[in-house]
C-alpha cells in the first residue's frame, strides 16, 4: 500500500462515521498531512454544517503548514455555493500544495468542477485514489445522481419454508410475528439508522403495526414512506406517532399536509415503483430501505428497481401463509447470525 492509499483509508474510516446524519448530503472524509503525518482530519457534518474538508482544516493547528501540505478527501470538494460556501474556495484560499480524491462528484453542480477550479489556482490535483472504495462508500450519492433514484435496498425475513408470514387465521393480535432472533433486529435497527428513508405497503402497516424506528440502535430513525392507495390506515397507527417525518403515497390526497406528515398522490393505474421513486427524488430521499410486504418488494425486483436485497432465512416454519419475494440472482454474501441465515445480494 503505497502513502495516498495509507492516507485515503483513513478518510473512508472517518466518512463511515457520518453515515445517517448528513442526508441529502454525502458523508465524506478528509485528512490533511504535511512531512507524511496527519495534522487533521475530519468528516461531514449534519446537513447544513460544515464539510469534511472545512473540518479537516479547521482541525490544522498550525495554519501555516497548508502551503506545503496535502489535502485528501473521498469526494471531490464542492465548488458551488449551498447551505455553506464552496470547499474548493476555501482550499484555494489557504494554498493547500496538493489534493487528492478519491472519486468525482456526479452531481452536475460539481461534477469536475471543483478539480477544474482547483487545477487553475495552481492547486497540484490528482483524482482516482482508491477509486473503486470511494465509490462503494459513496453509492448512495452516487446512484442518486447517476440513476436520477435512491440507492435501494431491499430487506426481508422468511421462514425455513420460504413464507414470510403465517395465515392471517392464526394471528391472534395486530403485531409482528417474529422470524429472526434479537440480534438480526438489532442489525436491522442499525441498518435503518444508515439509510435516509424506509418504505412499507399498506398490508404491513395494518397486520404488523410497526413503528419502523431504530428503537434498538442509537442513531436517526429513517423517513418513513408508507404506500395507502386508498388513506385506510387510521391515524392513530404506530407510523404516525412521533417526530419522525412520514410520507404517504395515496391515491387522491384529502388530507391536509401537516407537520411531520406529508400527503403525496399518485397514479396506481400505472408502474407504481417508478413514480415512488419519483416521490423519493422529490424530497431529496438519497437511499431506501424497502421493508413490506411481499408484494410491495416483489414491484421492485420486477421492475429492476433495486441495488442490494438483505434476506433472513430463520428456523421457524409456517407451512403456509404469505410467500417470500422471488428473486433470481446469486447471492454474493452469506453469514450466520446465531441460528439466523442472511444472505446479502447485489444487483449488477
Amino acid at each position: 500500500m503505497n502513502s495516498h492509499e495509507h492516507f485515503m483509508r483513513r478518510c473512508l474510516e472517518l466518512a463511515k462515521k457520518g453515515i445517517g446524519n448528513t442526508y441529502p448530503n454525502p458523508s465524506v472524509g478528509c485528512v490533511v498531512v504535511y512531512d507524511n503525518k496527519i495534522i487533521g482530519e475530519g468528516f461531514t457534518s449534519e446537513y447544513g454544517g460544515p464539510h469534511a474538508e472545512v473540518n479537516a482544516i479547521e482541525n490544522v493547528h498550525d495554519k501555516s503548514l497548508l502551503k506545503k501540505a496535502t489535502l485528501y478527501v473521498t469526494l471531490e470538494p464542492c465548488s458551488h455555493f449551498g447551505k455553506t460556501p464552496p470547499c474548493a474556495d476555501l482550499i484555494i484560499r489557504h494554498e493547500i500544495y496538493q489534493v487528492v480524491i478519491g472519486t468525482i462528484d456526479l452531481n452536475q453542480k460539481v461534477s469536475g468542477k471543483g478539480v477544474e477550479k482547483l487545477r487553475e489556482a495552481g492547486c497540484n490535483v490528482q483524482v482516482g485514489c482508491l477509486e473503486d472504495e470511494c465509490k462503494e462508500h459513496h453509492k448512495r450519492f452516487l446512484t442518486y445522481h447517476n440513476k436520477k433514484r435512491p440507492y435501494i435496498i431491499l430487506k426481508w425475513a422468511e421462514s425455513a419454508d420460504g413464507f414470510i408470514a403465517p395465515e392471517d387465521s392464526t394471528r391472534e393480535k395486530k403485531e409482528p410475528v417474529w422470524i429472526t432472533n434479537t440480534k438480526s433486529r438489532q442489525l436491522v435497527h442499525k441498518w435503518r439508522s444508515e439509510e435516509q428513508a424506509i418504505l412499507v405497503g399498506t398490508k404491513t402497516v395494518l397486520k404488523d403495526n410497526p413503528s419502523l424506528t431504530t428503537r434498538d440502535w442509537s442513531g436517526k430513525s429513517p423517513i418513513r414512506i408508507v404506500i395507502d392507495r386508498s388513506n385506510k390506515i387510521t391515524k392513530d397507527a404506530a407510523v404516525f406517532k412521533g417526530d419522525t417525518k412520514t410520507i404517504v403515497v395515496c391515491e387522491n390526497n384529502s388530507t391536509d399536509n401537516l407537520e411531520y406528515l406529508t400527503f403525496e398522490p399518485i397514479d396506481f393505474s400505472k408502474e407504481i415503483s417508478k413514480q415512488l421513486c419519483e416521490v423519493l427524488v422529490k424530497h431529496q430521499i438519497l437511499s431506501v430501505i424497502i421493508e413490506g410486504g411481499s408484494k410491495t418488494i416483489q414491484t421492485f425486483i420486477d421492475a429492476n428497481l433495486w441495488d442490494e436485497a438483505r434476506v433472513f432465512k430463520g428456523k421457524i416454519t409456517f407451512k403456509n401463509g404469505i410467500k417470500a419475494p422471488l428473486i433470481s440472482t446469486s447471492s454474493s454474501e452469506s453469514l450466520n447470525i446465531d441460528q439466523d441465515l442472511l444472505s446479502i445480494y447485489t444487483n449488477t
